[in-house]
This record gives C-alpha cells, structure tokens and sequence, in this order.
C-alpha cells in the first residue's frame, strides 16, 4: 500500500508539473549531483540521544523549473540519494547506509545577481527507501547486514535484522547560484520530520526514533 501510494504522489506530481508547465515559455529542466553529508538523529531505546557521526554519501538526479510569478518558480524533480550515519563504541564502528528515491517539491525565488542568478528554494520532499546495509567492524570480525524496510517488526521476525520504515518525508532548503551559461551550485540541508524506526510489537517501553537530518553540496547544468 505504501508503494503505491508513493508510486500515485510521484506521478500526479509530474503529471501536473508539465500540464503547467506547458502553458509556460520560460519551462527549463535541469540535472545535477552531488554530496551529502548525512546522519540518523534520535533516541536509542531507553531514550537517551542518539551518538551518532556523519556518513559521507552522494546523489544524483534531476528537475523541471516552472515560472508561477515574476522571480518566483514550482521546481519538482526525481533523485537518488544515500543517507544513513556513522556509529563509533569502544570496540566496533557501525556504518547505517540508506538508499533512497526523492521527490523534491520546491518553491524558488530566483533575483538576478552579476550575469546569472542567485537563488533560494524550500519546500517538502518525500522519499521511499529501495535498500541499505548496516556494516558492523570490530577488532577481528566483519558483520554486513542488508536493510529490511517494515512498519511493524512482529514478534516472530529476526530482531538481528536492521529494520527501517521505508517513507520518509520533511522539509528542504536551499542556496545557491546559476551561472547565465545554465551551469549551477548550490548548498542545501534537509530536516526529516518521520521517525523511520519502525513499531516493535511486545516492546512497550520502546523510546526509540530516527530521522534523516543533514546538508551537501549540488552542482548542476539548467537548459
């Protein structure tokens, strides 16, 4: 149900883009790329903060910019993104990895500065996790699991599994600069609002929660 549900929201989403975009002259789409710098914010199971570090990673995809006012833009797009968080204890480092699509939907004001054009965007982005690996490195051993996305781990599921909810949502910010040759960058940081750790049946005294928090760095082409 939930993949399509996703499947549903990503389509209509597209589909109302280029209808709109069609009654436009100025309509332009772009593909770029970059880093992430991400972690898994939170509370471990008794509650206490989650200590967690950044987990390099990257992504990589495209959009439509669609003139709505003067200066002013709707900018959907599709990327593929990897997130996740670094976990370090005395005698073992575990790396989360989380693969994710991402359907930015944002609103950006662009004014004009020097030969190109300086930029800020916001708005929501939902996102649907397609796979992960949780890797454990201890002194003498190795351990790599593969992610297994689930709202509610039962009480007969292996709780040696790495479980995470698959949807994630939240809100996006932006800031950059586009070149008038089309070529850009921008800075962006992203604030997940979900708790992506699934429901433990039998666990009641569970305070655990995990969101996606972190910024990177995008460079990219507008034609």
């Amino acid at each position: 149900m939930k993949n399509r549900l996703f499947s549903i929201l990503v389509i209509l989403a597209l589909s109302a883009s280029i209808a709109i975009a069609q009654e436009k002259t100025k309509m332009s789409f772009a593909v770029l790329g970059g880093v992430n710098f991400q972690n898994i914010n939170g509370k471990s199971y008794n509650g206490d903060k989650l200590a967690n570090d950044m987990l390099l990673g990257y992504h990589f995809g495209a959009n439509v910019q669609i003139p709505i006012a003067p200066e002013f833009y709707f900018q959907p797009g599709l990327t593929f993104s990897t997130k996740g968080a670094k976990n370090k204890s005395t005698s073992s480092t575990s790396t989360t990895r989380l693969n994710y699509i991402e359907m930015p939907l944002n609103m950006v004001y662009k004014a004009t500065l020097g030969n190109g054009f300086v930029m800020l965007g916001f708005g929501p982005y939902l996102a649907y996790g397609i796979g992960g690996k949780v890797k454990t490195e201890g002194s003498s051993l190795t351990l790599e699991q593969d992610v297994k996305f689930k709202n509610v781990v039962e009480t007969g599921d292996n709780l040696l599994v790495p479980y995470y909810k698959a949807f994630d949502a939240g809100a996006n910010i932006f800031f950059g600069y586009e070149m008038a040759s089309g070529m850009f960058i921008q800075l962006d940081s992203q604030f997940g609002m979900i708790n992506i750790n699934p429901e433990y049946k039998g666990f009641t005294a569970d305070k655990s929660a995990a969101k996606n928090t972190g910024f990177g760095l995008s460079v990219g082409y507008r034609f």
